[in-house]
């Protein structure tokens, strides 16, 4: 009778769990030791090697993924060109609803740029900023984002350090983390004048069917016309919004 099973035993379960991970998502350290029918323990350090060269990627409740080293998902699915287009209506209702300036944005690295948006049309309010760029632990967007990602995919992007922005209040890797476990808990980003003087700023993920983020938007308030009561309103229609944009991109992409 033919051998079938294989010559390197640990690497053919390591392979075994990202086609796992592949056909059916993410799995948590006891699911994959049912796969695999092996101690957890064993089967959390074919996960921490398989994450450790890039083959896998730990989200923030714990399961595992593809990683960056096989996961294009949202590089290739989700281009600049298709989320503005399926972005745009939901800005639009955004807008109208919250009648302050609305930005879209994504994550480039460390940092996000803006890459559409629509303006209030108050005497007083804050510019649209496509094109621009800014460490994303200042901007409300920004932090939703991050918060999506797991602490040591965060001390990856800023392995140098953070950088340093003017009004930014986040100086630290444990102020960062900080900041991060208590956006994951309320789901959505603040951001008080740390993008700049005079601006306010409230922000939620939009994430791929995995939870990855692919992009986020904010509203954008002058500070001098900010109220907290005006919150519960504002973050209403952005999680409005965020769900109706995710529900255009994945319905684009299958």
């Amino acid at each position: 009778m033919e051998n079938k099973s294989s010559p390197v035993e640990s690497v053919d379960r390591a392979l075994l769990l990202l086609m796992r991970m592949r056909d059916q998502g993410p799995l948590s350290v006891k699911a994959a030791a049912e796969q695999l029918d092996v101690a957890p323990s064993t089967a959390h350090r074919l996960l921490s090697a398989l994450t450790f060269r890039g083959f896998a990627a730990q989200d923030h409740d714990r399961h595992y993924r593809l990683g960056p080293a096989l996961s294009d998902r949202s590089a290739e699915a989700f281009s600049t060109q298709l989320i503005r287009k399926h972005a745009h209506e939901s800005l639009v209702e955004l807008q109208q609803t919250v009648g302050e300036t609305v930005q879209l944005m994504v994550l480039r690295g460390g940092n996000i740029q803006f890459i559409d948006g629509i303006e209030s049309k108050r005497t007083l309010r804050v510019g649209m900023r496509v094109g621009d760029k800014m460490p994303a632990f200042v901007s409300a967007g920004g932090k939703a984002m991050l918060a999506r990602l797991t602490n040591t995919e965060l001390e990856d992007l800023y392995r140098s350090g953070l950088p340093t922005w003017p009004t930014g209040r986040i100086t630290t890797m444990a102020t960062l983390k900080r900041s991060m476990t208590r956006i994951r808990r309320e789901g959505f980003g603040t951001n008080f004048e740390e993008t700049e003087q005079g601006v306010v700023g409230l922000g939620v993920s939009i994430n791929d069917a995995d939870g990855r983020p692919v992009a986020a938007i904010t509203t954008a308030t002058p500070s001098i016309r900010f109220e907290r009561a005006d919150m519960p309103t504002h973050l209403t229609a952005l999680h409005r919004a965020a769900e109706g944009i995710t529900t255009q991109l994945l319905n684009a992409a299958s």
